[in-house]
């Protein structure tokens, strides 16, 4: 394996491939746009399963297909394609985002990653105006990747969990790292969300993504996602939310 990593937190990756430059992430939070982006990355440029990441002491899901089991957080990625992508089916609550930051920022810094995009919904009130993609990011990532970009930056707010735990870490640090957030109705799984934020990738990153059959990607897992959404919030009752106000 290349690499396998552990810490207090009981958070392991084993990744059996170097990852590349850039690590895109979606996870499971209310509304699914940040996992439904990423997996949709992963479907259409057909990548390869390489690596997982375990947390020890969650409540687990084991998701399955077909009748075969999987990792619920999983590493993507494929030689000719200079991104991993890692897809969280996982709710990581609040209490566990800066054990599970630390052990991917490691991770990351020792195999030469440079920089990692967080893809996310957030649940607020929200008017038509307001859906469209905004920005949080560090300045060496904001300088690397939206310069002349068309991305607004949010406004002020803060964030908590692992999403806050990897920016605040990274401040400091020669890692760059942008958190892509779009308003979400938190109730299903919100498809137009996730298609905004796969547009915004491919606005900067370019990887030759067509969003348009998104649509019809998302109806095909709607159900599935639906119920994990149902999965989250219950488990979110008695824990606080990742908040973030503009």
């Amino acid at each position: 394996m290349f690499g396998m990593f552990r810490r207090e937190a009981d958070v392991r990756i084993t990744h059996d491939r170097q990852p590349s430059r850039t690590l895109l992430g979606g996870f499971s939070t209310l509304g699914l746009a940040g996992l439904t982006a990423a997996d949709y990355l992963v479907d259409h440029l057909e990548l390869e399963e390489t690596g997982h990441v375990r947390v020890e002491g969650l409540p687990s899901i084991t998701p399955f297909e077909n009748g075969r089991p999987r990792h619920p957080i999983r590493l993507f990625s494929r030689p000719d394609v200079d991104v991993t992508v890692l897809v969280s089916e996982l709710f990581v609550p609040p209490y566990l985002g800066e054990p599970f930051a630390t052990e991917i920022l490691d991770w990351t810094e020792s195999h030469g990653t440079e920089e990692i995009a967080i893809l996310s919904g957030i649940p607020i009130a929200h008017g038509p105006e307001d859906h469209r993609t905004f920005f949080i990011a560090t300045d060496d990532y904001r300088n690397r990747r939206l310069e002349g970009s068309d991305v607004p930056s949010m406004g002020a707010g803060f964030l908590d969990g692992a999403h806050a735990a990897l920016i605040e870490q990274a401040i400091d640090s020669p890692l760059g790292v942008g958190v892509f957030v779009t308003p979400v109705h938190p109730q299903s799984v919100d498809v137009e969300a996730a298609l905004r934020l796969v547009e915004t990738i491919e606005d900067i990153y370019g990887l030759g993504v067509d969003s348009e059959p998104l649509k019809q990607f998302a109806e095909e897992v709607r159900q599935y996602y639906t119920e994990l959404a149902d999965r989250i919030e219950r488990q979110e009752v008695e824990m606080p939310d990742d908040r973030m106000y503009m």
